[in-house]
């Protein structure tokens, strides 16, 4: 077995052992069709004020100017599909805020993976990523072989669906790469395995979604979240009660009909938010809630940006 293939073959076992769902490696490069997507769905201002978006294009469409001397792109999934939910008819929060900040989360299993590829492998240097830097992590997750991107616009795995947080190690070393399944085509795309169904465009109550494009300006998530200021008049009433970002697209996704659960026990809801009512949601003081979201993707909107969302929902 030559040295790339026994590497790659340590660092892939290491990341299993490590807690993370799935792994794959592709090599870094130039983003070549995916900085032209980018710049045409910038242009078009589908971003909305993610004026961050438009920051570092070169970096975010080619890691090697990114990190100096990159060579590949270790790319992870972690399932965070819950077992347990909050009660029906409450103000709703995204599945992948019930528990801990997963930044913080698959940051720290990325560090211990790169501490065991150093130790396993020898001198390689790399940096971790977890959705807060110029990464297109859908799209090094897809040519590393880990699913592809869907209509809704999530990378959908064919064993964990898109329930999954995404991280990447950019590291100096040449390994064995993944590729894409290719067996299968879409108007020239990378393989796809949505087919002819539409079910994630059709159930967006805010027509957010067209075919494997998102207009963020509509998205119940951008505007729930990254939204600042007054919330879009022409919006009410089609939140159905989502209060911090939105599942609705996933949750209609037959590839997620048949999910297991997560392990990782502080993605956990806790009790007294699966329990919580809208009374309770509408009751909740500032103390109150940096209490129940000590450590939790709620904390970046802060007290007064929920209040804003419930208020929106109520008035």
């Amino acid at each position: 077995m030559n040295t790339r293939i026994s590497n790659t073959a340590i660092i892939k076992q290491k990341a299993l052992e490590l807690g993370f769902s799935a792994v794959g490696i592709s090599r870094a490069d130039f983003l070549a069709k995916e900085s032209n997507l980018l710049k045409e769905w910038l242009d078009n201002g589908f971003h909305g004020e993610m004026n961050y978006m438009e920051n570092h294009f070169e970096k975010r469409t080619d890691p090697r100017k990114l990190v100096k001397g990159t060579k590949s792109i270790i790319s992870v999934l972690l399932n965070y599909y819950p077992e347990e939910f909050q009660e029906d008819n409450t103000y709703k929060i995204s599945k992948y805020a019930y528990g801990n900040d997963y930044h913080f989360v698959v940051k720290e299993k990325l560090y211990d993976l790169l501490e065991c590829i150093q130790t396993e492998i020898g001198d390689v240097s790399g940096r971790a990523f977890v959705d807060s830097a110029p990464v297109m992590d859908k799209v090094w997750a897809t040519k590393s072989g880990l699913g592809w991107i869907g209509k809704n616009t999530n990378l959908i795995s064919k064993e964990f669906g898109s329930f999954v947080f995404i991280g990447e190690l950019i590291i100096d070393l040449e390994l064995d790469y993944d590729h894409p399944d290719s067996s299968r085509y879409l108007s020239g795309r990378e393989k796809d395995y949505c087919g002819t169904c539409t079910k994630c465009i059709d159930a967006c109550p805010t027509n957010a979604l067209s075919p494997y494009q998102l207009d963020a300006r509509k998205c119940i998530s951008y505007l729930t979240i990254e939204k600042e200021g007054d919330l879009p008049e022409e919006m009410k009433g089609k939140w159905k009660d989502w209060i911090f970002g939105c599942d609705i697209c996933q949750d209609v996704c037959p590839w997620n009909s048949k999910l297991i659960s997560h392990n990782e026990s502080v993605f956990n809801i806790s009790d007294e938010l699966e329990n919580m009512n809208k009374e309770g949601w509408y009751n909740l003081d500032k103390p109150k809630f940096k209490k129940l979201f000590k450590n939790s993707p709620l904390e970046r909107m802060k007290f007064e940006g929920l209040r804003r969302n419930i208020d929106f929902l109520e008035s």
